[in-house]
Formats: C-alpha cells, structure tokens, sequence
C-alpha cells in the first residue's frame, strides 16, 4: 500500500498538485472537461471538479470553467479558509490541528519514522521537533506541501482563483461546509494509524511529481474513469474507513445543499473537489438516483 498516504491527501486535504507543461493544455479537440450541468426539468445548476493547488503554467483553465463563472450569479465551493491576515482565523485552525499540552507527534510514532522525518526536513533547513505540536494529519499536509514547493510545483489552485474572482466581481459565495468541520477532519486524519501516516507519506514524496501528473492530465481532460481509478478507487481500497468519512458521508451531506439550490432565480456554480463527482458514491450518482439529469460538459 505504497501509495496509500499521499493519495489520501491530495484531493481529501486539497493538495492536489502537478507541474504540467503547455502539452497537457486545452485545445480545441478537446471533447470533455471536468464541468457538469445538474438539471431538474428547465432549472439548472452547474457544478465544476476543482485541483486545489495548481501552478500558474496551467492557466487559462479550460473555457467551460470560465463560461460558466460568466454567467453564474452565486459561487458554491466546500469551505472558506480564513485569509492570511485573518489572525483569529489562522489560531483557530492551529489550536485544532495541534496536539494537547504535554504530547506530541514523537509520542506517535517510531524513533525510526521520527528520525526519516527529521532527514528529510533538514533539506528545508527544518527540523522534526519544529513540527511535532502538530497531529499528523497537519504534517502529512505539510510534507506535501513542501514538497509540491521544492519541485516547482505548487500554485494557487481552481477554488482560491474563484474565490478571489467572486470577491472582485462582487458574486455571492456559499459554502458546503464549516471550518470546524474541515478542521476536524484533518485533525483525525491518522487516527490509529500515526506511524503509518507519515511513515508511508515521506515514502510516496519522490513519486508525488509523476502521480499527479498524471492525475491532473486526467482532470483537465475530464477523464472521469482515470480520476476514479487514481484518485477515489485506490483510497476506497487502501483505506475503507476514511473513505467512507471523506467521501461517502460528505456527498451524502452536499446533496440536499445542492438540490436547495433548484427553483431559485439565482444561477449556480458549485466548486468540489473532483474526487467527489465521480464513481458510485459520487454527489452525481446520487443526484442521478434521485432523477436528476447530470451532463458533462
């Protein structure tokens, strides 16, 4: 189960990442992207698969992401983050990403695992003890991060360029879910399996370039059969319990949200990440059951 951290995280935790080249850009044989019209007899809602960090060479983001924002009155997207200036905000994430007084990461996991990950942050002139306050759902997010950084490959990605274009053009934005509710899930990430976590994560680091290489070809391409292969299918088999907690459960939860947002005047455009939208527990089969028209773009 090689892969299984560094999967896990890159579209449950948004950290999805890659360093495509202009190959990989849209041209205009391209047949599908990652764009959906959810009908409901004549109204509509349109909902879009999001990379959540995507370095600047990948933009301008396939015309369908765009043509819809046109015309979208009110943008949808999973969560707001607090802003870089938002101090109460950035404590409040960091109270709850750390451990309690008097433990640490170092009680977790294995002096051998603690001292891999002390190597591989000397590469950043850090060290082990500098992160270990922190649970190991934040680290794991941290080393892919950091990581994504050093290989050139991190960037703003599809949600935070929407929030900020919302933000300029005076659109509304809703949201699917509380900070709470994120910062919970990321903090019991790990939960059981500590070692395993950020063992298995600094294992997965070399490989992280060609996995989401590949991973965002498929995005970009709106290759819903690779996406659910790369991405939902290898966490459902390497992890079935989170799974069922990151996947499963949120859809469950999107999907009246989502059907409120029918038999309004107001045109919507929802931002998820693009694990969500595809295989059989997706917020589009749901819709589907429920007599839904779902077309891809």
């Amino acid at each position: 189960m090689k892969n299984f951290s560094a999967r896990k995280l890159l579209f449950t935790l948004g950290l999805a990442v890659c360093s495509l080249t202009s190959a990989f850009a849209e041209n205009a044989s391209q047949e599908t992207t990652s764009v959906w019209k959810v009908s409901n007899g004549e109204d509509v809602v349109y909902v879009g698969g999001t990379i959540h960090i995507l370095p600047i060479s990948e933009f301008p983001l396939p015309s369908a992401f765009t043509e819809v924002y046109e015309k979208a009155d009110t943008l949808v997207f999973e969560v707001k983050m607090p802003e870089p200036t938002d101090i109460e905000g950035q404590k409040k994430m960091m109270a709850g990403l750390a451990y309690a007084e008097g433990k640490s990461l170092k009680d977790d996991v294995s002096e051998e695992t603690y001292q891999a990950l002390n190597d591989y942050l000397s590469k950043f002139g850090a060290t082990a003890d500098q992160l270990a306050r922190f649970k190991p759902g934040m680290v794991a997010s941290m080393l892919v991060a950091m990581e994504a950084q050093r290989s050139q490959m991190a960037g703003q990605g599809v949600d935070a360029y929407f929030m900020q274009l919302a933000k300029r053009d005076e659109k509304t934005s809703e949201y699917l879910e509380s900070l709470d509710f994120q910062i919970n899930m990321l903090a019991s990430m790990g939960a059981g399996e500590e070692d395993r976590l950020i063992s298995e994560t600094l294992e997965t680091l070399p490989e992280l370039k060609d996995m989401l290489t590949s991973t965002i070809k498929a995005w970009r391409e709106g290759d819903t059969q690779e996406i659910d292969e790369l991405v939902v299918g290898t966490f459902k088999r390497e992890s079935p319990a989170s799974y069922d907690d990151v996947f499963t459960k949120r859809n469950q939860n999107w999907l009246p949200q989502i059907e409120a947002m029918f038999g309004d005047e107001d045109q919507e455009f929802v931002l998820v990440g693009a694990g969500h939208l595809v295989g059989e527990d997706s917020v589009f089969a749901l819709l589907k059951a429920k007599g839904y028209t779902v077309e891809q773009l």
